[in-house]
């Protein structure tokens, strides 16, 4: 079955069309209770270093559901808001690795307060063995990729039956660079040049050193600050 051959497309685009501002306010007030929580500022400094959103518009949303349905899969306007979860997507950037735990800490709050549910399991993505254990310690489906992609997911709901889901990543700055180059050169047909996979490949292992380091250098900063502050 070919894309264009659905009868059912102009009834997905309408309830698209229909949901769009209910999925947009619902994605503002993710980005706003995540980006901007108080329990994320840590005195003068800020764990969220920044965020960003977007909703997915009708060009995308066309090229998501032909590359989906390529093969048997129907998506259609019962099924759309259960098959295509990331028409709203919230990105939220922090610096030092060690800090995801206060952001990871700061979505469960959302739901165990009963603000919003999970539509999954929330999953890290990462290649790094070393980040796979770290990511281990939380409430997170840990999945290895030979890709080079480092992100941690959550997909949420206002509640269980609703059409509105919002897809947050949650990632450091130094992840973000190589998500953007990659995203750039390699997405959504994958690069055909060797050279390009192998550098992509090279600059993942750049990432991993420098938010090893940044973690580093955090600690070994705190710990003087401790000691310069501790009574004589």
């Amino acid at each position: 079955m070919t894309f264009d051959a659905q009868p059912t497309f102009d009834e997905v685009l309408e309830v698209f069309d229909k949901q769009k501002h209910s999925i947009e306010i619902f994605m503002d007030a993710v980005v706003k209770t995540v980006g901007e929580h108080p329990d994320l500022t840590n005195g003068d400094r800020r764990i969220v270093h920044s965020y960003k959103s977007r909703l997915k518009n009708r060009e995308h949303l066309r090229e998501k559901v032909r590359r989906k349905t390529a093969g048997d899969k129907v998506i259609d306007a019962e099924n759309l808001f259960s098959e295509v979860t990331d028409l709203a997507g919230v990105r939220i950037l922090h610096l030092f690795q060690d800090d995801f735990g206060a952001i990871d800490a700061v979505i469960r709050t959302q739901i165990d307060n009963g603000d919003w549910v999970f539509d999954e399991q929330p999953k890290a993505y990462t290649w790094d063995p070393e980040a796979a254990i770290y990511f281990s310690r939380f409430e997170l489906e840990v999945s290895e990729k030979p890709s080079s992609y480092t992100s941690v997911h959550y997909l949420v709901r206002p509640r269980k039956d609703s059409p509105q889901c919002c897809e947050i990543q949650v990632r450091t700055l130094f992840e973000e660079i190589w998500g953007e180059v990659d995203h750039q050169m390699n997405y959504p047909e994958a690069t055909d040049s060797l050279a390009c996979k192998e550098q992509i490949m090279v600059l993942s292992k750049i990432v991993g050193a420098g938010s090893r380091l940044l973690d580093s250098l955090k600690r070994v900063h705190d710990n003087k600050s401790n000691i310069g502050d501790a009574p004589l």
